[in-house]
């Protein structure tokens, strides 16, 4: 007799593909969907069961819903001239209204009860012109001269700098406080014969702190520009 038809709705149906680089795990993600009113035992077989790692890899779908079963394919020198030809099966069965332990039900279960779909696995590389988002944040003369690396560099290199000028403000800041607090020292000394030399030297002391300060933070925001400049 021959197998029933597959009750299951797969998505995608035919073709499960992984996109790499593929020097880390990649995943793909495979929708059962249960269409019936009766609950649908699942197993989800491979050909390279050591390449690939598949959660959850049987269970029971209820009635009416839908589950995502993620397939993770392990880290692997990839060659494009070699054609993939692992294949995955999503094998299913009604669930007995009765059914209380669910490996048993697969072990009784007859051939004629048994459904099954076949997908193919796909190897993809990504395009030469996909942007990272780090580029995205570049402007485009700069991001078209630099690669990932260099991106990833310039990236921590300004928020370095950015942690910089945020604290030389800070520090600008307390100079004009402690500035505020000299003033008002020489105001009260106002009555001393050395009054007028004082005040001129601790306005003198202030503004040269504060032309310090600024000459550093105009030379990071520089540095910034020049590196996005290159």
């Amino acid at each position: 007799m021959a197998r029933q038809e597959q009750v299951l709705q797969l998505e995608p149906p035919h073709e499960l593909k992984f996109r790499g680089p593929f020097t880390d795990v990649v995943t793909a993600t495979l929708k059962l969907g249960n269409p019936t009113d009766r609950n649908v035992c699942f197993k989800v077989k491979t050909t390279a069961p050591r390449r690939y790692c598949v959660r959850p890899n049987s269970g029971i779908i209820d009635a009416g819903t839908s589950i995502n079963v993620s397939v993770m394919l392990q880290p692997f020198d990839y060659d494009p001239n070699e054609k993939s030809k692992h294949k995955f099966m999503v094998q299913s069965m009604l669930a007995p209204y009765d059914m209380t332990d669910m490996e048993g039900v697969w072990k009784e279960a007859k051939p004629e009860e048994l459904m099954d779909s076949k997908l193919r696995c796909a190897f993809e590389l990504p395009l030469e012109n996909d942007k990272t988002s780090e580029l995205s944040s570049l402007p485009k003369s700069a991001s078209s001269s630099l690669d990932d690396g260099e991106v990833k560099k310039i990236m921590e290199e300004c928020k370095r700098l950015q942690m910089e000028v945020q604290r030389l403000r800070e520090e600008n800041k307390q100079i004009r406080e402690e500035d505020g607090l000299r003033k008002r020292k020489v105001t009260s000394m106002a009555s001393s014969p050395h009054s007028s030399s004082s005040q001129a030297m601790i306005r003198e002391e202030g503004l040269s702190t504060r032309v310090l300060a600024l000459c550093v933070l105009f030379s990071v925001i520089g540095v910034i520009i020049g590196k996005l400049a290159l």
